[in-house]
């Protein structure tokens, strides 16, 4: 039998290191959040070959005497906790912890002087080994610097990406940290290169703009959200991308709580929810959410690394974030992408949406098979003709295509145009696109993508979406076999999947009994249905993918039951189209995350001939 013995402190130091410290960029975001908390104002990033070689993070904060600097270099030694309640963490983890496990695995030299303080101090610490004590020259505040991390260490040492890499996850940690405080200046540099300057006292938005994308200020809208809790109130702040302003990976997510960057799977799965049926499938949102609430409600202690967190109330949490997104979305949903003038967009209207049609569109209605058909939809092409190859009676195979442009004759703009953000039309373009005159620039349309849009919501408001969900029962029950775990999270998940029309029960430690299927999904296999929302509720913590499926069915009939590409309107009816859009919800783009209308303003008409 194999003998216990206790490990040499260099050892337990070293194994610490491995769960916080596995790379530049893990170590980095420790210096950094312990400069944060030190009350700093200005905090200065130097890496060289991405932090492989040296990391070196400078702060003008509170300082540290040389007694607290022995203490930081410590196991165990933190200035975070006031007591022992450890639910109560308020910091991000202000000196100690981490230190001593840097120091076992590098160079690390620490120097530090209190304001008021006459002189500095430093201390070296050599791969664990005291090397250096002594008094320091350098202004109040504190300076970190690692070098050759796992430099004694080559089986860690190896197992670190390139520099670029390397490089590339320190910047993402040192973007995530200076958005969260947008009220301390950042700077950062890379191999004598200025990279990041961020300037303290800026706006959450103006920040996160700044280091995301600049465009995103114009091209997203503000969240300010908040909901009463049993301890106290939580607040979801932020700025979120409209769904037309989208990425095909979601690097650029960035999700904080209590001002903690964390990559957890809930908000993911929230931030997804928020989003379906205005976003593709393989297109994601770009945000920057801030969920504030009493520290009591979230654990923050799960994860070495605290980059996941767990929620006393996970449900009311996602729900929160969820109705957050949709709110601030909901004030400018009917934007598209390409951020239209900001004064126009304010005159939209509030009315609500109305299940039956515009008088003018009814043409556009009539006769159209709802059932998911598109046969009764499909427009005949049609092939222009000339009045001399009418009179000459000229075979319509050697007639030209249809003209590409067609207008109506131009009339006087009205005069409660300011009251129509979309303007009047006045005229269509490849018998797809609606050019219209607003008062302060011209809009184009594309009359299939905005129709869509207007027919998923009339549906909608129609009831058709609680219609496809509908349950219908099974002649005989299906057991469909899975792994406990997965029917674990099934059964949890009963009563939210009964709503959407799929009734289930537990059947056993390792099976599920199928009583019913959604109506729009009768047809489909139980077996991967199940299969696949049990993955999904492992992925995400709650069922999506069932929510999905129902809302494609929904988008699919709206697309065979919209106005096609290639489809003659009269001038009335892109009216009335340009009408139906300004009071419908999410008109700004169609259901697969496309916009729908594009302004072009009347200065930058000008511009193209040079008259500005």
């Amino acid at each position: 039998m194999p003998t216990i013995r206790r490990l040499p402190e260099s050892l337990v130091n070293r194994i610490a290191a491995g769960e916080v410290v596995e790379r530049p960029a893990a170590a980095l975001k420790e210096l950094i959040e312990n400069a944060i908390d030190s009350g700093a104002r200005t905090i200065v990033v130097s890496l060289v070959e991405g932090g492989l070689d040296r990391i070196e993070v400078t702060d003008d904060g509170c300082g540290m005497t040389p007694e607290e600097m022995a203490l930081a270099l410590e196991r165990h030694a933190t200035s975070k906790l006031p007591d022992d309640a450890i639910e109560q963490v308020a910091t991000l983890g202000f000196r100690g912890e981490a230190l001593p496990s840097i120091a076992s695995v590098a160079r690390f030299t620490l120097e530090s002087r209190p304001k008021g303080a006459a002189q500095g101090w430093r201390k070296v610490v050599d791969h664990g080994e005291m090397v250096e004590d002594g008094p320091a020259a350098l202004p109040p505040g504190t300076r970190v610097r690692v070098e050759h991390l796992f430099g004694k260490i080559p089986a860690r040492r190896k197992f670190l990406r390139t520099a670029r890499s390397e490089y590339a996850a320190c910047l993402d940690v040192v973007r995530r940290l200076a958005m969260a405080r947008p009220d301390i200046g950042f700077t950062l540099e890379h191999g004598g290169r200025r990279v990041l300057a961020l300037q303290s006292g800026q706006g959450l938005v103006e920040r996160v703009a700044q280091v995301v994308a600049r465009e995103l200020k114009e091209n997203g809208v503000p969240i300010d959200f908040e909901r009463p809790t049993q301890s106290g109130t939580m607040t979801l702040g932020g700025i979120a991308g409209l769904p037309t302003y989208n990425r095909g990976v979601a690097d650029h997510q960035y999700l904080f709580v209590n001002g903690r960057p964390v990559k957890d799977r809930l908000l993911i799965g929230a931030v997804r929810g928020a989003y379906a049926d205005m976003l593709a499938r393989d297109r994601h949102a770009v945000l920057a959410l801030f969920l504030d609430l009493p520290p009591e409600e979230v654990d923050v202690n799960v994860h070495p690394a605290k980059t996941e967190v767990r929620f006393h109330d996970s449900a009311g949490v996602r729900g929160f974030i969820v109705s957050g997104l949709r709110h601030a979305l909901s004030t400018g949903d009917r934007r598209s992408a390409q951020a239209p003038d900001a004064a126009a967009m304010g005159r939209w209207t509030s009315e609500p949406v109305q299940p039956d049609p515009a008088p003018s569109l009814q043409s556009l209605f009539s006769g159209r098979d709802w059932s998911g058909s598109s046969a009764s939809v499909r427009e005949a092409p049609t092939v222009w003709r000339s009045p001399e190859a009418e009179v000459a009676d000229v075979p319509q195979s050697h007639t030209a295509s249809a003209p590409f442009g067609r207008a109506e004759e131009a009339a006087p703009l009205p005069e409660d145009v300011a009251a129509y953000p979309l303007g009047i039309a006045r005229g269509q373009v490849a018998e797809t696109y609606i050019v219209a005159e607003a008062e302060d620039g011209l809009v184009i349309v594309d009359q299939h993508a905005a129709h869509e849009r207007l027919v998923l919501e009339r549906l909608r408001a129609s009831g058709a979406e609680e219609a496809v969900a509908r349950a219908q029962a099974l002649l005989i029950p299906e057991v469909v076999e899975l792994d406990e775990p997965d029917c674990d999270r099934l059964e949890g998940a009963t009563e939210k999947l009964a709503t959407m029309g799929l009734a289930i029960e537990r059947f056993g430690p390792g099976a599920m009994l199928v009583r019913s299927l959604p109506h729009a999904l009768a047809k489909a296999d139980p077996h991967q249905l199940l299969a696949d929302i049990a993955d999904d509720l492992a992925k995400h913590g709650e069922a999506l993918l069932l929510g999905e499926k129902l809302d494609l069915v929904l988008a699919t009939m709206a697309c065979h039951g919209s106005v096609r590409a290639g489809r003659v309107l009269s001038v009335a009816e892109m009216n009335a189209l340009l009408r139906e859009m300004e009071r419908t919800p999410r008109s700004g783009q169609c259901n697969h995350g496309r916009p729908t209308w594009v302004k072009l303003a009347l200065e930058d008409v000008e511009k193209l001939f040079g008259r500005h």
